[in-house]
């Protein structure tokens, strides 16, 4: 099962103006040191995409170790949107000595990182899922020593014991790796340790390798010269060797395949044997089950036989109640009987009783018929003599309108003599207050002669 959390999650701020290759800090999963490798600007193999690597520190494990795993990438952006999700890695690389690193070289277009709210302020996270499979530490003393004391051939760091391979090879071969651009160490170590391998395995016999053997040597070639590696002469090298083995066996060689397949015939026997033995064991096994289970089936027989018997007595118990209901049903049964007849005699009494119901009601509604035939015609005559009394009625209101006009026109008549007389009174009273005014100040002016003061 994979863990709900990351091996490792790494950080990368500015990503897009990096440049050289990232490579993360160390990290420790499976008993093993790691790092990640990534490429932002990509490689010349990547092919405008990014390229993505875990690297195994094998500094501290020690000679011949290896680690099978399981591994994908997720690429994240700072608000954890997820950009990426790699394949499941692994299943067909081992890491070991010689291929320490291993991952994705198209991973994401590089494209991507340019569009308008891909990486938000630039950061790329990157998550590391790993899942160990099969971890050997190797045998023998620890390698870290060896490691250390690494030789720079050509640009290529190689142990002392790989100085002389190499060595020749960059003498017979100046150009080998002219076209090999990646800068990395760890990678270039990596590649080189591939390229001894495919020169160490075409230069044994022909008839000694496998098939497989020689497939994986094309393989791995084909992705040297992938790299920028080369290797023409050591293609020719596999295809003389291919050659070679298709040649007819003249040298005692088939004798040694037989003898190879006679013990691979004596390896699968040991096989059968130890399979043979296996089913002896589980058959063994298996007697002693089926003694317990017989033990198991015969308690449940019986257990059956008592629930047999408990089956029984209740259906005793059952008939007995049948029998009981059956005598209660014939009962109920004579009860409804009568009770129907009870009810039909009472429908015929009903329907008799709704014959006369329907006589009377017919000639009741004959009686209201007539009578109401009768109260019309009164009513209508009624609603006449209210219509020539309420007509009469109006001829009268018409007539007080007009006598009420007539009196309005008269009291207007009277009020304007009314108030003209009013208005002659006042132009009288006017008048003589002005005689009087005009004899007061007579008197004032002769008092005043007369030398008196008149006083108000």
């Amino acid at each position: 099962m994979w863990n709900q959390k990351p091996s490792f999650r790494f950080e990368i701020e500015n990503f897009t103006e990096k440049k050289a290759v990232v490579s993360s800090q160390t990290f420790v999963s499976g008993g093993c040191e790691w790092n990640v490798l990534i490429y932002p600007e990509g490689d010349r193999l990547s092919d405008g995409h990014l390229p993505l690597y875990i690297n195994a520190n094998s500094t501290k494990l020690r000679t011949g170790w290896k680690r099978s795993i399981n591994f994908y990438f997720v690429l994240l952006n700072q608000s954890h949107k997820e950009l990426h999700i790699s394949p499941i890695m692994g299943k067909r690389n081992l890491f070991c000595a010689e291929n320490p690193a291993w991952g994705s070289r198209k991973a994401l277009p590089l494209s991507k990182f340019q569009e308008s709210g891909f990486l938000e302020n630039d950061k790329l996270i990157i998550e590391v899922y790993i899942k160990v499979i099969e971890a050997f530490d190797g045998e023998g003393g620890d390698v870290s020593n060896n490691k250390k004391k690494t030789v720079d051939i050509n640009g290529f760091q190689v142990f002392a014991s790989q100085v002389t391979k190499v060595g020749k090879i960059f003498t017979e071969h100046p150009d080998i790796a002219k076209d090999f651009k990646t800068t990395n160490q760890e990678v270039k170590t990596a590649y080189m340790n591939v390229l001894l391998r495919v020169i160490k395995t075409l230069h044994k016999p022909p008839k000694s390798l496998s098939e497989t053997r020689l497939s994986k040597a094309s393989s791995e070639l084909s992705e040297l010269m992938d790299v920028g590696f080369k290797l023409d002469w050591l293609k020719s090298k596999l295809e003389e060797v291919y050659l070679e083995r298709k040649k007819p066996n003249v040298d005692g060689s088939k004798v040694q395949q037989l003898e190879e397949h006679v013990k691979e015939l004596g390896l699968k026997l040991d096989s059968l044997n130890a399979k043979l033995d296996e089913v002896s064991l589980e058959r063994k096994k298996g007697d002693d089950t089926n003694e317990s289970r017989a033990k198991q089936v015969e308690k449940r027989v019986n257990n059956l036989g008592m629930m047999e018997l408990e089956l029984r007595l209740k259906l005793d118990s059952l008939n007995e109640k049948l029998d009981v209901v059956s005598l209660e049903r014939k009962k109920a049964d004579d009860t409804i009987e009568s009770r129907a007849k009870q009810v039909e005699k009472r429908v015929k009494d009903l329907a008799l009783m709704d014959l006369g119901f329907n006589k009377r009601l017919n000639t009741m509604l004959g009686d209201w018929e007539r009578k109401k035939s009768h109260e019309t015609s009164v009513f209508a005559s009624r609603i006449e003599q209210m219509e020539e009394h309420v007509m009469g009625l109006g001829f009268k209101l018409d007539s007080l309108d007009t006598k009420l006009e007539e009196i309005s026109k008269e009291r207007k008549k009277a009020d304007s003599c009314l108030v003209q007389k009013h208005e002659e009174s006042v132009k009288n009273i006017e008048i003589m207050v002005s005689h009087l005014k005009a004899e007061l100040d007579k008197k004032k002016d002769k008092t005043s002669d007369d030398g008196f003061l008149l006083v108000d």
